[in-house]
Order: structure tokens, then sequence, then C-alpha cells
């Protein structure tokens, strides 16, 4: 087994579990179908081509910043003829004057989340490569959300779970009481039970990506708050980024 650390982080995260056309939904972290969405991107993986090759990783995610969720307004069809509006489930068109569709898609803004990914490692040698050189444009859930950089933190790690307790942080807003500052408090979303308080079940584990046959599985997943030391937390900015560089030359002995 081998192991990746991924930070997914950019101006927009959107992460669907049962969205439909009009009304398309994120969870608050980055969901199996998404994660293997980015690797067969990486990979230059045909959406019809089978997906089995992923089912041996595990993800484990820690939420370092939840984002702000924004809902965006879309109208979708309105001005056009009407042999141009959107087709009805009858395969006719609608009016020209009825023609408008309305759409809500939601995202998280600013958020953060570094991710550990285990499994075969000749499977992670090709995704960490693809990662560093990807055949198409990579995308936080939707097309719309490219990640910001460092996206890749390390690979080759013998046990990538134990470094979302190393990983650096970014700050923010908590209570400052004196206990605060020595530790705080993150979310660990994972796969195995073990003493974890179980959040859901989510239909998010991809069987087949073809535009015409696009379909999920079902998997439980697990919260599990641990506490870090305060002292990886770093000011936005500058402060963090230099922090995630350091981590990244740390780990370049691993590879």
């Amino acid at each position: 087994m081998s192991g990746l650390v991924l930070r997914l982080a950019g101006p927009l995260q959107s992460w669907g579990e049962h969205s439909a056309f009009a009304e398309r939904d994120t969870v608050g972290f980055p969901t199996r179908s998404g994660l293997v969405g980015l690797f067969a991107c990486a990979l230059g993986q045909p959406r019809r081509a089978p997906l089995t090759r992923f089912a041996e990783l595990e993800l484990t995610v820690r939420v370092d910043a939840p984002g702000v969720l924004l809902t965006d307004f879309h109208t979708v069809g309105g001005g056009l003829p009407a042999a141009r509006t959107v087709p009805t489930a009858e395969g006719k068109h609608r009016p020209g004057d009825t023609g408008t569709m309305v759409s809500r898609r939601r995202y998280l803004a600013d958020a953060v989340f570094t991710v550990a990914v285990s499994g075969p490692g000749s499977l992670l040698d090709e995704i960490g490569l693809a990662l560093l050189s990807p055949h198409w444009q990579l995308y936080l859930g939707r097309r719309s959300c490219p990640p910001d950089e460092p996206l890749l933190l390390r690979r080759g790690v013998e046990d990538p779970e134990a470094e979302l307790r190393r990983v650096p942080l970014p700050r923010r807003p908590r209570p400052l009481r004196a206990a605060d500052r020595e530790r705080v408090t993150v979310d660990l979303i994972g796969e195995r039970p073990a003493e974890r308080t179980e959040i859901t079940d989510l239909y998010d584990v991809p069987a087949s990506f073809a535009p015409l046959d696009r379909r999920y599985q079902r998997r439980s997943v697990y919260r599990e708050p641990v506490d870090l030391p305060a002292s990886l937390e770093c000011r936005p900015g500058r402060e963090y980024h230099e922090a995630l560089c350091r981590y990244m030359r740390d780990g370049q002995g691993e590879r």
C-alpha cells in the first residue's frame, strides 16, 4: 500500500450527491465520486471506461475550512425562439414566452480540505504523476471550480492518514479560551467505523460515468473530531503557503 496527500482548495467547490437538473446540491466535503472523477480526469480516462480500478482506494478527508454555502441562481432558455427553448419530456419545446427554466446551484466558497488517499502503490504512483501533469483540466466537483495550488502535497507516503495530523492548517476564527491556544479541533471524514460517529449514507460510489448511464452505489461515511496542535495553524496568505511549501519539501525524500 502507498499513499497520496492532496489539498483541495479554491474560490468555489461543489460536491453533488443527489443533484437533479433544477437543483444542484453539494455536501460539505469532497465525495468519493468527485475524487474518483478528479483522478480519472488527470489520467485522461474516458467517461465510458470501467471504474473498477479505483475500488481499492481508501479516502479520508480532513475539513480544514468548511467554507460558506453559496447558492447561484440560474435561468436557462429565456429570450429564445420556441424551436430553441428547453425540450420537454415529450421531445417537444416549450413556447417562447414560457421557455425559461430556473436552476439553483450550490457551492462551498473558500473551503479547504486535506485528503489522504491509500491504495495499491502502482495505481497511486500513476495517479500522482498524472496530478502533476493532468491530461484534462482538473476541477473540484464541477468544471466551473478549478483548484488552486498546491494540489498534490506528497506522494509515495507510507501512512497518508497519519499525515492528516501534520499538514499545516489555515487559521480560522474560534473562541480564545486558554485551552484553545494549544489545540484546534477538526473533523476527519472516513470510511472506517472505528470510534467515529456515523454521519449518513451517501450514494457517491461511482459505478459508471457514461453520459447516458451514470450509476452510483451506497457507502457509509463517519465523522471523527480530532484535536491537533495549534502550532499547525497559519495566517491565511503568505504564511500559510510558505508552511505548505516547507511541508512539501520535507516529504520529497518519500517520492
